[in-house]
């Protein structure tokens, strides 16, 4: 009887004990689930967030393809009337006066050297509108001498046109950059002094090339006045896609542009290009 005893209360004091066992791996699998619905949950609203960056980016695309047409289309619409107005209208007044010539070679030999120069004259122009127009659109002198070269004659265009003295400061070694980041860093220099033009109000700009470490190094500073970057940045606002462009060009060869703008300092546009090969940025 004694030993009956004794096995019966083994029996039950084994049982509580593996309640305990099972309550506590309960618990535990409670707990593994619920730490996976947080990782569930958290998973879930990083994709919400995604999704709506997506989104936003898309958006954000669809509104700068509208505006690059826009400003494609304003440009055409500018060239078109400058060729009217410039190159067809000179054109049109050459043909008059060798109408003239031809009806005043043989009865007024006086006047005929007047009209020839007269005539040079608009041909001259017609030449000079038509050079001005190739030089915009692509520089010879950017393939055929390289970049030092084409930059100085674009400063020199700009001091002519615009009266605002500019330092332009370049290094030798400029030239064994390939021929994209040599275009690129050509473009945001065009870019940033037709902003000066437009908007600066400036009297001085440095135009600043270097070499630091393994990138090229390009800033474009004016005196001029300054402007809030964050709100001519935002989407929606065609004046933007100057800046917008130089950016992009920037990015296209593995670069990064930024502008510093402050009250009594002044514009710095900066652009900073991978002096070798660099992985360039796919969208």
């Amino acid at each position: 009887m004694s030993r009956m005893h004794s096995m019966s209360a083994g029996a039950q004091s084994a049982k509580p004990r593996s309640t305990a066992a099972t309550a506590r791996q309960l618990q535990r699998e409670v707990k593994r689930r619920e730490a996976l619905e947080e990782a569930l949950e958290l998973s879930r609203q990083h994709y919400e967030q995604l999704l709506e960056r997506s989104s936003e980016m898309h958006k954000q695309l669809r509104r700068l393809s509208h505006d690059l047409l826009s400003a494609q289309e304003d440009e055409r619409k500018r060239i078109s009337r400058d060729l009217h107005d410039q190159v067809a209208q000179t054109l049109i007044a050459v043909n008059v006066k060798l109408a003239v010539l031809r009806k005043d070679a043989t009865v007024n030999i006086a006047g005929l050297k007047k009209t020839l120069a007269g005539t040079q004259l608009l041909l001259d122009q017609s030449l000079s509108a038509v050079h001005r127009f190739a030089r915009e659109m692509r520089p010879p002198i950017l393939d055929d001498l390289g970049l030092a070269p084409a930059l100085l004659s674009c400063v020199k265009e700009f001091c002519k046109l615009t009266r605002i003295s500019v330092r332009l400061t370049t290094f030798a070694g400029i030239e064994t950059l390939d021929a994209e980041k040599r275009t690129v860093i050509f473009r945001i220099v065009q870019e940033a002094l037709t902003n000066v033009t437009k908007h600066a109000k400036a009297a001085r700009v440095g135009v600043t090339l270097r070499k630091v470490g393994g990138i090229v190094r390009l800033d474009v500073h004016n005196d001029g006045k300054a402007f809030d970057v964050e709100h001519a940045l935002h989407p929606g606002k065609i004046k933007r896609l100057g800046l917008l462009g130089m950016r992009e060009r920037a990015e296209m060869v593995g670069g990064k542009l930024t502008i510093e703008s402050a009250r009594g300092q002044g514009t710095t546009v900066r652009a900073e290009i991978p002096f070798g090969k660099a992985r360039r940025r796919t969208r």
